[in-house]
């Protein structure tokens, strides 16, 4: 007798979506299981919407980053915002000159611990959406199509974006403390602020690389400083100042592909390419560019306070603070 393979295509099709339906409908939500769309085991940006909306009154998944409307939205907002910060900082150094050091140690640790946790959150939520774009549709797609920049990723990169105004109140804790600025530290703060907003106005959907790999490196970077502004001795800040280079590369690698496949499929096809990839062109020049002058002066940090001859290992101190 023969193997009736229809029947048996049949059989293996019923059964696919009948698992599909259990899982999708007849397990309770709130219960604790991994899937695709559940890397976690829960839907944790059910629980984000349900404390936000509590906090706020207001709906995530009805959020749109409109120019102008949305807080913070708009070119001159944030040309202000970059104006007021260092204005605060210069004019503070002035201020204080003969003031005595104001430590804040407490306030310190506790701006520093919420940002550990905070990055941390968001780094969960990035991966939770975009675990299941990457494992439906590859790599390509999640960081070129339209598409992949969805409601919710867009809530997320805005979320990234407030955030980076927040971090701009690292550089005041340094004034009050008297620390002597980096110019690597004020650029970074300062230009990283913007490069989020252009990248919401542009739309990249290669946004995810550089923000996820960002968060990373903040989990452990304001944890290093949560622990040091209590006293305690790390021994791994020369590590953390090179997984902040590796994070460059990597992003680099990203930015320059899609923009290369960007670029080349729309004023050049006739050069090999992967085919067009999502967002303004203005975003992906001012991406690279910044992106590239990210990389080069934290290479001219690490050599300065890591390999000069003869130098003395770095002090645990918030002055060697490069992001």
């Amino acid at each position: 007798m023969l193997f009736n393979t229809e029947y048996f295509n049949v059989f293996i099709t019923q059964s696919v979506q009948l698992n599909k339906d259990i899982s999708m409908e007849d397990v309770n939500p709130s219960s604790f299981y991994f899937s695709i769309d559940r890397p976690f085991g829960i839907y944790a940006y059910d629980y984000f919407t349900q404390v936000y909306t509590y906090l706020t009154g207001k709906d995530p998944n009805e959020f749109q980053f409109i120019e102008g409307v949305t807080p913070l939205s708009s070119l001159p907002e944030v040309l202000i915002g970059c104006v007021t910060y260092l204005s605060l900082i210069f004019g503070g150094q002035l201020l204080l000159a003969n003031a005595p050091v104001i430590k804040a140690k407490s306030l310190f640790q506790v701006h520093n611990f919420l940002l550990t946790v905070s990055s941390a959150g968001l780094l969960a939520l990035f991966v939770e959406q975009l675990f299941p774009i990457y494992w439906r549709h590859g790599i390509f797609y999640a960081v070129c199509n339209r598409d992949a920049w969805t409601q919710r990723l867009e809530f997320l990169y805005y979320l990234n974006y407030l955030v980076k105004w927040w971090e701009l109140i690292d550089t005041i804790f340094l004034v009050l403390k008297k620390k002597n600025l980096e110019f690597l530290h004020v650029y970074h703060h300062s230009m990283t602020m913007a490069l989020c907003y252009s990248q919401l106005r542009g739309r990249t959907s290669v946004s995810w690389v550089p923000i996820t790999l960002n968060l990373i490196v903040h989990v452990f970077m304001y944890y290093y400083y949560f622990r040091t502004a209590g006293g305690a001795r790390i021994w791994w800040k020369k590590y953390l100042t090179t997984l902040q280079i590796v994070q460059f590369i990597i992003d680099l690698v990203f930015v320059y592909f899609c923009s290369y496949t960007y670029f080349t499929s729309t004023y050049w096809p006739w050069i090999p390419n992967f085919g067009s990839c999502a967002g303004e062109e203005s975003a992906a020049i001012f991406g690279c560019s910044l992106l590239s002058s990210y990389l080069l002066l934290f290479i001219g940090f690490y050599k300065k306070t890591y390999n000069a001859k003869g130098a003395a290992p770095p002090k645990n101190k918030s002055s060697t603070k490069a992001e």
